[in-house]
């Protein structure tokens, strides 16, 4: 009986695994439906050579540094030969799992930073936040490490509550998004006397890529469990009702535009994330349904009065619903307002604003050395010719454009 609920639990994560895996072809294409025409190869490039690297990085020290765990050891005691591995390999499809998250904020990134960053740099930048930035507050919040949780418990009566990472996640990559952002500055032509908006290539790829990444999510919260017996259908519902509220607040303050449509859903699923295993299914509705504004109108102020050029506007997306989604945790997760409980308001409010700052400080310091360093953004000129010709020398189409 044993080894069968150990193979279930494998089974299990392996599947959110995979389906995580999945949602980051949803970054890639969304952000090739985004970007003009001749930044889609590198769009597609980055997504994949991050996700490479971030998993190596992960492997060898980001896993060590949020859980103390390494793989140095016979392949037999890693499938649990060794008394400190479970059997069949539940560290390793948890390994798996967890590095599909941390991968995610180098692909979170990507969508800010689009059309003139160098490739190498962003690359290296990438391999340091996973290897050593983001797991450091993995670590603090998903295994308790430096005690900092159990201050919370003992000060507030209970630690900070992200069961799926709208801080840890989602806010960790959008500040650190942010921070990158402003080191890089605009596109050329972005802003100016002659500068202009420019619109998205294709809203087909955009909307595909919405869609893989909704598929996914389902995995990405569900399977957070990490176990057959925790998993629980209020995760699911809780996840459907915030996508759906994310949805219909973007269409009808979005004025049905398409591009905030389809990141209305997203911005729904962001925000649910810490608490939809606490909330309500009403409570999620509206978690969701705030995302979906705070997504629309931070959006258009970002790029229109703040002139901050996030091409894919993630630090709305995921650095502000992530933070939203962290603080309504702490009051929709309450019993009081028909949730589970478990959670204190001023916990998540505080450890919110850790997230926020710890990675906006963070990536203002990665970048600002890398950019001294090795320079991070690319020239005028190859930036009018685009990434992808100056990058990778081959565009999206290239029997059409020889």
């Amino acid at each position: 009986m044993d080894t069968t609920s150990v193979g279930l639990d494998v089974f299990f994560v392996l599947l959110g695994a995979i389906l995580v895996f999945a949602m980051h072809g949803g970054f890639a294409f969304l952000e090739v439906g985004t970007v003009r025409h001749k930044n889609q190869v590198n769009a597609l490039v980055k997504i994949m050579v991050d996700f490479a690297f971030s998993t190596i990085a992960y492997f060898f020290i980001g896993y060590w540094v949020a859980y103390g765990v390494t793989f140095f050891m016979s392949a037999a005691d890693l499938s649990g030969a060794d008394a400190a591995f479970p059997l069949q390999g539940f560290a390793l499809v948890k390994f798996f799992f967890l590095a599909t998250f941390a991968a995610a904020v180098p692909a979170i990134i990507s969508g800010g930073i689009a059309e003139r960053a160098k490739f190498w740099p962003q690359v290296l930048a990438a391999s340091i936040i996973v290897g050593l930035i983001y797991p450091f507050f993995e670590g603090i919040v998903w295994n308790g490490n430096f005690g900092i949780q159990d201050w919370f418990a003992n000060t507030f009566g209970a630690p900070v509550h992200d069961f799926a990472g709208s801080l840890v996640v989602h806010a960790v990559g959008g500040w650190l998004a942010l921070a990158a952002v402003l080191h890089l500055g605009a596109r050329t032509g972005r802003y100016g006397p002659q500068g202009r908006p420019y619109p998205p290539s294709s809203i087909p790829w955009l909307a595909l890529g919405t869609w893989l990444l909704c598929v996914g999510w389902f995995g990405f919260n569900v399977m957070s469990a990490q176990s057959v017996a925790g998993a629980t259908g209020l995760v699911a519902i809780n996840s459907l009702m915030a996508m759906v509220g994310g949805i219909v607040v973007a269409t009808i303050v979005g004025r049905r535009d398409p591009g905030f449509i389809h990141n209305g859903a997203l911005a729904g699923l962001v925000a649910v994330c810490a608490g939809s295993d606490v909330m309500h299914p009403i409570g999620a509705l509206l978690t969701g349904g705030a995302a979906g504004g705070i997504f629309v109108y931070c959006f258009t102020l970002t790029q229109e009065k703040f002139k901050i050029d996030d091409v894919l506007g993630v630090w709305p997306l995921h650095g502000l619903c992530g933070v939203w989604g962290g603080v309504a945790a702490g009051v929709f997760g309450l019993e009081a307002l028909g949730g589970m409980g478990g959670v204190s308001f001023f916990s998540q409010l505080l450890g919110t604003a850790m997230a926020a700052g710890y990675a906006f400080i963070a990536g203002f310091a990665l970048y600002w050395l890398t950019k001294r360093v090795l320079g991070i953004r690319l020239t005028d000129a190859e930036q009018r010719r685009g990434a992808d010709l100056s990058i990778h020398s081959i565009g999206a189409n290239p029997e059409g454009e020889f």
